[in-house]
């Protein structure tokens, strides 16, 4: 089973980005925190790296519904969406929660996991 959901868009990589967090709003997410990884690397180690940025999307109803169901779901909390450069195209993914939830025993949740497996399935598709 991979982990992540993924596709190569045809835009700028800001535009990338702009285009996911909107489609990431119109379907009930939004972004806690973007972290440009380029720009840390740089910053904290002198690295150069290729453009990657990391958007924290969270639906918030759902992010309480699990947490409701597995208190310590909350580290595996919000849903990562990256988008990076990769030799010379731009790709968007999305963790396949499914994927990540598997180490966890608890059937409330991977209802939910399926759920928002399928919101971002969604995200992804219409970027």
């Amino acid at each position: 089973m991979s982990y992540h959901i993924s596709k190569t868009v045809d835009l700028s990589f800001q535009d990338a980005i702009e285009r996911a967090t909107a489609v990431l709003m119109e379907n009930g997410f939004g972004v806690l925190t973007t972290i440009d990884v380029k720009a840390t690397l740089k910053k904290k180690i002198d690295a150069d790296f290729r453009p990657y940025t990391i958007l924290g999307a969270c639906n918030p109803k759902l992010a309480m519904g699990a947490i409701e169901a597995e208190p310590h779901v909350g580290l595996m909390l919000p849903c990562n969406v990256i988008v990076q450069e990769v030799d010379g195209k731009v790709e968007v993914s999305a963790i396949d929660p499914v994927a990540s939830m598997q180490a966890i025993d608890n059937a409330k949740l991977v209802e939910t996991a399926t759920k928002v497996r399928g919101m971002l399935e969604t995200v992804i598709k219409d970027i």
